[in-house]
């Protein structure tokens, strides 16, 4: 390896092993992809300075956590406990504090169709069972995927898994509608917006998305995304798809990559389209540019975690039992 960082260097690169080898880091269902996205500022997507100097201007924070293992088998069948938690947290005079209560759901997790009759019931009689069949509400006759059947056990836990984040997004987004209604300020959400109606077309809220599964670019535009300096921003662009609410979005580096990876210090913004959508990406990139402050160490995410941010996941894993 040294030899190998040695030539690296000799080539103009300012290599370094960092990072957990590939191996162990985490892989997502989806592979990564590119995806096109139509501009708002001009014909195609390009590099701007974000003008000004960072700024204040996020009065409260959304986050949601989850939690999911499996308790039993039952027959081969995972039966699986989850719960979650998403709280909004305001800040004033520095401080922070809770906005309303946090809303937390805890449930079961199975397909019932596969599950004992006697079993099922003992359940049903106790606790709140999720039929991870019909997660997504759908009855069996328009969702193939729900009809009976055997079933591979990782494949139930997977669906498992899925429920889950769908009972997440459902607290946050109840909570981005609720803040919509009667909330005071810009409310910054650690997600995307688009997922809610309320949230997706409200000037009070702003999407963070820290990781990139998809980057929405070309492949001409590409090379300019991953090659975004500190304090730069791509043209807005905007998004939209049959189960999202279209949102105007664009790339903003936090902090310096160096010789990191071209993800570091990447985030994607979401907000809501609006006229003069130059004006508003610039003021709200400021406005991300400047909590990098404090530096939310050690979370392994520091270089994309706004503190505030991190103050509310802190908070939900403090709360949730």
């Amino acid at each position: 390896m040294r030899d190998a960082l040695r030539a690296l260097r000799d080539g103009g690169l300012g290599a370094g092993a960092r990072g957990a080898p590939l191996e162990v880091q985490p892989k997502g269902d989806q592979p990564p992809r590119l995806e096109r996205a139509t501009p708002l500022e001009g014909t195609s997507i390009q590099v701007r300075a974000v003008p000004g100097e960072p700024v204040v201007g996020f009065r409260a924070f959304l986050d949601g956590i989850q939690r999911s293992q499996v308790l039993a088998h039952a027959g081969g069948v995972p039966i699986v406990h989850g719960a979650v938690a998403a709280a909004i947290r305001v800040r004033e005079a520095r401080r922070m504090h809770t906005w309303g209560a946090p809303r937390i759901d805890q449930a079961l997790y199975a397909p019932h169709a596969l599950l004992e009759a006697a079993l099922l019931e003992t359940l049903l009689g106790r606790v709140r069972v999720v039929d991870t069949l019909r997660a997504d509400g759908r009855s069996p006759a328009d969702d193939p995927d729900a009809v009976p059947g055997a079933r591979h056990p990782q494949e139930l836990v997977a669906r498992a898994l899925t429920a889950v984040q769908r009972a997440r997004e459902a607290a946050e987004s109840a909570l981005a509608a609720d803040w919509v209604a009667s909330g005071d300020g810009p409310l910054l959400v650690d997600g995307g917006t688009s997922a809610s109606a309320e949230a997706a077309r409200s000037a009070q809220v702003i999407g963070v998305v820290k990781s990139h599964r998809t980057l929405y670019a070309d492949e001409a535009a590409l090379p300019l995304l991953l090659g975004l300096r500190e304090g730069e921003r791509t043209t807005a662009m905007t998004l939209s798809s049959p189960r999202r609410h279209a949102v105007a979005s664009w790339y903003l580096r936090l902090r310096d990559p160096a010789s990191r990876s071209p993800l570091f210090g990447l985030v994607r913004v979401e907000a809501a389209l609006v006229d003069d959508i130059t004006s508003r990406a610039d003021v709200v990139s400021r406005w991300l540019l400047a909590e990098r402050a404090p530096v939310s160490l050690p979370d392994q995410r520091w270089d994309v975690m706004v503190y505030g941010i991190r103050e509310c996941e802190q908070y939900l894993t403090a709360i949730l039992k």
